[in-house]
C-alpha cells in the first residue's frame, strides 16, 4: 500500500499536534522493522524546529484518520489523564455487513488479550476488560450499513471485535473474520477515525478536530450505494 510522503496535520500548536494518519501506516515504530511510522516520521518532522513527538494514543496500524500527538511529556501526561478517563470524544465512521436492528444503540461486551488478539470473555473473568460503545446508522447501503461510532471505552480493536460480535462484521476485518479475505472493493478494514474533542492540556479549552474518509473508504460507500455485489 502506497503512503503519502507527507502526512497532512489536521491540527498543531505549542503543546499537540494531530495527524490524518493513512490506513497502512504503523501508529509507532514496530519491534525489529524498519517501517516507517507516524510517530518517526512526525517526529523527524519537528526536529529541525527542536520540538519533540510523544504518543498518546492509537489507533491500529489499518485504521484511517485522526492520531493525536503531545509535544512535551508535561503535555503528553495531561492528555492521557483524559484518555484513560475515558472523557475525549472519539468518533469513527465504518462500513458493517448487513443491516442493524436498530438505528442507534449501544453495545457492551467484555474482552481478554490473548496475543495480538481481543477474544471475547465473561465479566467475571478476572483477565475481562469491559467494552463499550455508542452507535447510530448514518446511511444504509446494499447488505451493508454506514454506521458512526462513539467510544466509550477505548480497548484495541475493540469496535472490530464487538461488532463482529452481533454478526455485523467490519467490511475488510480480515483478522476477525475469514470470510472478508475475499473483499476486493478495499484492501483494509473499513474503519476512519473521524472527530476527536478533547481538552487543550495547558488551557483546559475544547479542542475539535474532523476528518473526511479517505478515497478508498468513500470508494466502498459510493460501490454499495448501487447494486454492486460483493
Amino acid at each position: 500500500m502506497r503512503l503519502p510522503r507527507e502526512l497532512a496535520i489536521l491540527y498543531e500548536d505549542q503543546a499537540a499536534v494531530a495527524l490524518d494518519k493513512p490506513a497502512g501506516l504503523p501508529a509507532v515504530p514496530i519491534p525489529g522493522a524498519h517501517t516507517p511510522s507516524a510517530l518517526s516520521l512526525l517526529a523527524a518532522a519537528l526536529k529541525p524546529k527542536k520540538q519533540r513527538a510523544f504518543v498518546v494514543h492509537r489507533i491500529d496500524r489499518f485504521t484511517s484518520g485522526i492520531l493525536l500527538f503531545a509535544k512535551t511529556e508535561r503535555d503528553r501526561q495531561a492528555l492521557i489523564r483524559q484518555f484513560l478517563a475515558h472523557t475525549p470524544v472519539r468518533q469513527y465512521l465504518t462500513v458493517i455487513r448487513g443491516r442493524l436492528e436498530t438505528k442507534e444503540g449501544t453495545l457492551v461486551h467484555y474482552l481478554h488479550r490473548d496475543g495480538m488478539f481481543q477474544k471475547l470473555t465473561t465479566q467475571d473473568n478476572p483477565q475481562a476488560a469491559r467494552a463499550e460503545l455508542r452507535y447510530s446508522v448514518d446511511r444504509e447501503l446494499t447488505g451493508a450499513s454506514l454506521v458512526r461510532v462513539e467510544l466509550v471505552t477505548g480497548l484495541q480493536n475493540q469496535i472490530r471485535v464487538q461488532f463482529s460480535a452481533i454478526g455485523h462484521p467490519v467490511i475488510g476485518d480480515r483478522k476477525y473474520q475469514e470470510a472478508e479475505s475475499s473483499e476486493r472493493r478495499i484492501d483494509r478494514v473499513a474503519l476512519h477515525a473521524s472527530h476527536l474533542e478533547f481538552a487543550h492540556p495547558r488551557t483546559g479549552r475544547p479542542v475539535s478536530i474532523d476528518c473526511k474518509p479517505p478515497a478508498d473508504f468513500r470508494a466502498l460507500t459510493t460501490a454499495l450505494s448501487g447494486q454492486s455485489r460483493r
